[in-house]
């Protein structure tokens, strides 16, 4: 595998052999698992609509609408807030 050069400001590259250094890889080996971790706006999108059909097929029985999206959206904020679930400690 042919190397190349990546430029970043000093602070950058600091941190990132800081970061490997801590979890005892290359930095090489952490900038290969970030990339590979992290996903495009494309596999994203993709991930979303095969989790839309999933939860439409195995859960609804029906299309996923904009408001089923908004009560998620509320029930998780009351998940983190601690406002739903207390009853379950």
């Amino acid at each position: 595998m042919a190397d190349t050069t990546i430029k970043v400001d000093p602070a950058v590259r600091d941190r990132l052999q800081e970061l490997a250094r801590d979890r005892g890889m290359t930095m090489r080996d952490l900038l290969t698992e970030l990339a590979g971790a992290t996903p495009t706006k494309e596999e994203l999108r993709k991930r979303y609509e095969e989790t839309k059909a999933y939860v439409e097929e195995h859960f609804l029985g029906r299309p996923y609408t904009e408001e089923d999206e908004k009560a998620g959206e509320a029930l998780w904020a009351g998940i983190v807030s601690g406002r739903i679930g207390e009853e379950v400690q």
